[in-house]
């Protein structure tokens, strides 16, 4: 009686819940907070399986996508029943989601018409060659006034542009209106509102503002980008705010509950991060390393490779806020890579140990340009490259060299994000499963040489989803005014190494860097030392040549006249 006493008088103290679908690159999670202190009451996580059938392809299947989606919901909600908490008291839903992946789905049928392109996939290379090459002055800028975005295989467009002229099934259904486009939260809303039987086919401005198809002034999709992809608009999803109802779930234990939040992974992560003043920014470590800065109401252009994207837009009524984003395509991909394809550790765990053991690289640097390189080159012709080898190097520098890419890489785009806003960062707010690694964080504070600050909760990509569902008109159940916020406890990395030493490791990784340049081309190479050979212009090499006889046969008539 006592201990049912005392389980019912618990469920009254929680008070509203709200839950959040994170789906990630390499994993989906359910997880459920407690709205008036933030706190994590439970959550389930399972893995997703990425295909790459060709080399620098990288994609995923909708359907398990969204079957994992339905699966982390049904074991949170159980593991919630057996802690005596009633999941009656949900009472929103947000959905955050890896950007730019791509899918195209039959409305009709509602089945998918191809796999999702992963936002790491390269097959669009020659796309973006072939569309650079024909702007003005061959300029990979050429639609940034309008997107924040340089032409590169990240974003959305050439992804779609390549299903529609690559996939059979793809151009057949958007000729016959049966086509729909969407980025993961898309699909996900559609689905989880009904699908075929009267989905919602929306996305949020954060999602639609990587597609480069989305007008971050106007804040809608832009005809003129649409016909430079020829993309047909009736394909897109509608644009709305990140913090209004969409719909209600359709099917399972949450039937009824108002999906209510939608966010970019790394703008959810910044708002979990509660970064919501201007100059405030954090670094995410996922698959990926993105570090956003809030810009405030006012979109801020780049001239050091950061990309402009849409931050939040936290209600129908409510401004948009941007920032400006470095983005790293690999960073813990590069443990998986570790891991799967060289198996020189068997957990990600192993990695922090195998590098403790030997606290140096001892001169090794590992570029993981598996993608090119994004943020601040964006060069897709990049390729990884590992250098600085020696008889003595083992797997344990190779494990320390790959954890200090990480944080070279993130260096750099605090460098150019500096340079941008003219105001040094004092100290960097972290998050994702990457901060787990102490090794990494601190070795993170040695080589930017500021503090690195961790929250003891590290969901705050989930947490920020569910702070835009509880927040929304139609639900407010979670104030968003600063007093009402909770305060966050957080861990502080300070660095320990000598400025001069962090600045001689980072100078050599740059030297590495400029070795991966120019690797993987469709144009043709020059020989081996990156100069062109003289004798490769013909009229040049005539000329040479021809000089070289003449001054043969001078000296043998001058030798004759002797």
């Amino acid at each position: 009686m006592n201990s049912t006493m005392a389980a019912s008088s618990n469920r009254i103290m929680l008070g509203p819940l709200v839950a959040a679908i994170d789906q990630g690159t390499s994993s989906t999670r359910f997880l459920v907070f407690n709205a008036k202190t933030a706190e994590l009451l439970s959550h389930h996580q399972v893995e997703i399986k990425q295909s790459f059938p060709k080399e620098g392809w990288v994609e995923e299947d909708p359907k398990e996508i969204l079957q994992s989606v339905y699966e982390c919901m049904d074991r949170t909600c159980e593991k919630l029943t057996q802690l005596n908490i009633d999941i009656s008291n949900i009472k929103a839903i947000g959905v955050t989601n890896q950007r730019e992946t791509t899918l195209v789905w039959d409305k009709e049928t509602g089945e998918p018409l191809y796999n999702a392109i992963v936002w790491l996939d390269l097959r669009t290379q020659s796309t973006v060659e072939r569309l650079i090459n024909k702007t003005p002055g061959r300029n990979k800028n050429h639609l940034k006034h309008k997107t924040g975005l340089p032409i590169s295989t990240y974003f959305s467009a050439v992804k779609l542009r390549w299903l529609m002229d690559n996939v059979e099934k793809v151009h057949e259904a958007v000729l016959s209106h049966r086509a729909m486009f969407g980025t993961v939260d898309s699909w996900l809303i559609w689905c989880l509102t009904g699908g075929k039987k009267g989905g919602v086919h929306c996305t949020d401005v954060t999602n639609a503002s990587r597609t480069m198809l989305f007008n971050i002034h106007t804040m809608d999709w832009d005809p003129e980008l649409c016909i430079y992809f020829d993309i047909p608009m009736e394909i897109l999803p509608k644009v709305r705010s990140s913090s209004e109802i969409y719909g209600l779930m359709k099917s399972g234990p949450l039937t009824g509950v108002p999906i209510s939040g939608c966010l970019g992974d790394q703008s959810a992560a910044l708002v979990g991060q509660m970064c919501f003043k201007d100059g405030q920014a954090k670094n995410t470590y996922g698959t990926g390393c993105f570090l956003l800065k809030n810009v405030g109401t006012k979109p801020v252009m780049s001239d050091h490779g950061l990309l402009t994207t849409v931050a939040y837009k936290l209600g129908r009524d409510k401004p948009a806020y941007y920032a400006l984003e470095g983005s790293v395509a690999i960073a813990g991909a590069v443990v998986r890579w570790l891991k799967d394809n060289l198996g020189i550790i068997q957990t990600s765990t192993e990695l922090e140990k195998l590098a403790a053991d030997v606290g140096t690289s001892y001169g090794c640097y590992f570029v993981p340009a598996f993608s090119g390189l994004y943020a601040p080159y964006w060069e897709p012709s990049a390729r990884g490259i590992i250098c600085g080898l020696t008889q003595f190097t083992n797997r344990s520098h190779l494990a320390f060299a790959a954890l200090e890419a990480v944080c070279f890489q993130t260096r750099e785009i605090l460098d150019a994000m500096n340079l941008d806003s003219g105001i040094h960062l004092s100290q960097l707010q972290v998050d994702g499963g990457m901060t787990s690694n102490r090794l990494l964080m601190q070795l993170q504070a040695d080589i930017l040489c500021i503090p690195v600050v961790k929250p003891s909760m590290p969901e705050t990509t989930a947490l920020g989803a569910a702070m835009a569902a509880g927040a929304a008109e139609g639900v407010s159940v979670w104030s968003l005014n600063p007093e009402d916020l909770t305060e966050v406890t957080s861990e502080k990395f300070e660095p320990q190494i000598n400025p001069e030493e962090s600045e001689l490791r980072y100078a050599r990784w740059k030297k590495a860097v400029q070795r991966a340049m120019n690797w993987e081309t469709t144009e043709p190479v020059n020989n081996g030392n990156e100069e062109t050979s003289i004798f490769s212009s013909v009229p040049l090499g005539f000329y040479i040549l021809g000089s070289m006889f003449m001054l043969i046969g001078a000296k043998y008539i001058a030798a004759g006249q002797k």
